[in-house]
């Protein structure tokens, strides 16, 4: 007897994370298509493609097709879901074998944004297709005894969104979204080195500065590392230096607006709940979390313990699978919708 394949997908903004039931994370990788303008023709996904940002010619393009946590180019992000079905589940499979599918959105996505994931992922080759809030999914690879009476907040910062919830007894009771997160930290620093120093630099060199000298509260050893880019006066190149203070000086921005937005909604929190999350304190998922010292930029605006998530990049995707590994009890709890 064959099985229908069951596969859980972390589709992000930035990154692409793909669990299959009984294998676990089968595929990591950013959400990036290489595609070709000329044949329409995919020549690449995940890392090769993200090699390809802004050095393609002018027959390739290579593109993110999710932006803000949704769908931003149906056409590329269907050719990449079918990428991804054949390569975790080998060719195109009869539907009455084709896969189920776990597809996790934003806890602020329409109606209309929720139908177009689906689709795409119909189109793709799915069998069944639904799709799962995110905050929901980050709680149960936390680790979060979101099941029991008793609140839990968690925040997950994504490339796209940041997505804050409150859970009890396997559900959420109160969520907001913020369009703010790793790509908004990414522009951030993009400016600031625009402004300061009139340096054009790219995405991939904004990242890996973000990485290597980003931090969200003063650090006990500041750092400093070389960067390059296009003069914006003279059109050469141009090397120069930068410290993570003056870097963490561009995040504060973007880490202020998901301070307020996390604010926004304790001040929302009823009053029982309230006192568990001081009780329990607030959990960090998603890439975004792993920016140094944010943790403690947030306790203090807060003045409750907040804490990262030890597998804080692969939460979503982890309890998606924990989500597919149990999915009659989760679509009984309604956190499941499809259209």
């Amino acid at each position: 007897m064959r099985f229908v394949p069951q596969l859980g997908i972390d589709l992000g903004t930035a990154n692409l994370l793909v669990y299959r039931r009984g294998k676990g994370i089968v595929l990591s990788e950013p959400t990036v298509v290489a595609e070709s303008i000329t044949t329409g023709k995919i020549l690449a996904v995940g890392n090769d493609a993200r090699e390809m940002l802004g050095r393609t010619p002018t027959n390739i393009r290579a593109v993110r097709p999710m932006k803000d946590g949704v769908i931003a180019d149906y056409t590329i992000t269907l050719k990449m879901l079918e990428h991804v079905i054949q390569k975790t589940c080998g060719t195109r499979l009869p539907f009455r074998f084709a896969p189920t599918t776990l597809i996790c959105v934003p806890a602020a996505v329409t109606n209309v944004e929720r139908r177009a994931v689906i689709k795409a992922a119909r189109e793709a080759g799915a069998g069944i297709a639904m799709t799962v809030e995110e905050p929901f999914v980050a709680a149960l690879g936390a680790g979060l005894p979101i099941n029991a009476p008793g609140g839990n907040m968690v925040v997950d910062i994504g490339g796209g969104t940041t997505d804050i919830a409150i859970l009890s007894l396997g559900g959420i009771v109160l969520s907001s979204s913020i369009r703010v997160a790793g790509n908004k930290m990414d522009e951030a620093i993009i400016r600031h080195v625009r402004g300061a120093y009139n340096l054009m630099i790219g995405d991939m060199t904004a990242e890996d500065i973000k990485i290597k000298l980003g931090t969200a509260y003063p650090a006990t050893q500041e750092a400093r590392m070389e960067v390059r880019g296009r003069d914006m006066i003279h059109g050469l190149p141009k090397t120069i230096e930068i410290s993570s203070i003056e870097i963490r000086e561009a995040l504060n921005e973007p880490v202020r607006q998901i301070a307020e937005k996390l604010c926004q909604v304790l001040e929302e929190t009823p009053p029982e709940l309230a006192s568990d999350v001081i009780e329990r304190g607030i959990t960090l998922t998603g890439g975004g979390a792993l920016l140094r010292g944010l943790d403690r930029y947030l306790q203090d605006v807060t003045q409750v313990d907040v804490r990262v998530a030890e597998n804080a990049l692969t939460c979503v995707a982890t309890g998606t699978g924990m989500a597919i590994e149990d999915l009659e009890n989760i679509r009984n709890s309604g956190a499941l919708t499809t259209l």
